[in-house]
């Protein structure tokens, strides 16, 4: 069985690389957001035509790089949310909402420090994880119902 996992939340970090590298051999396909940050701020105005007023610009990236979320997501067997230290990352937090009211298997990725502001966020997850490596033990069991070590 392929499980389809996809790969939302913050990009300043290699969490997604660590998860693939961690899942190699593993019959996962992964999918993602696209995480140049440029590419995906500038995707509508590139495709669609200019903008002159930011937030008309900022509103046609966010719309075409919704028909990829939102396919991505709602395709899945299993969406992994990363929350990470640096940013508020509200884009996560509508895709952990967006698959929570989909009724996919949703595993949070974030630090403790983040516990009480994403209390409601982790309470419609399924496992809430510190490290890349605790999802790539989660994903592995699910497949193969081997434990870790």
């Amino acid at each position: 069985m392929t499980l389809s996992v996809y790969l939302s939340g913050e990009i300043h970090t290699d969490w997604r690389e660590q998860i693939i590298s961690g899942a190699d051999g593993l019959d996962i396909a992964f999918s993602s957001p696209v995480t140049d940050h440029a590419a995906s701020d500038d995707c509508g105005v590139e495709i669609l035509g200019a903008e002159p007023d930011k937030f008309w610009h900022d509103r046609k990236g966010a719309q075409v790089n919704a028909i990829r979320t939102r396919r991505g997501i709602e395709q899945a067997d299993v969406v992994v949310v990363r929350f990470g230290d640096k940013y508020k990352q509200w884009n996560a937090a509508f895709d952990a909402g967006m698959a929570a009211a989909f009724g996919q298997s949703l595993i949070i990725l974030q630090p403790p420090e983040h516990d009480h502001a994403l209390k409601e966020v982790d309470a419609a997850a399924l496992a809430v994880a510190r490290e890349p490596k605790q999802v790539v033990d989660i994903l592995r069991y699910v497949l193969t119902g081997n434990l870790p070590g």
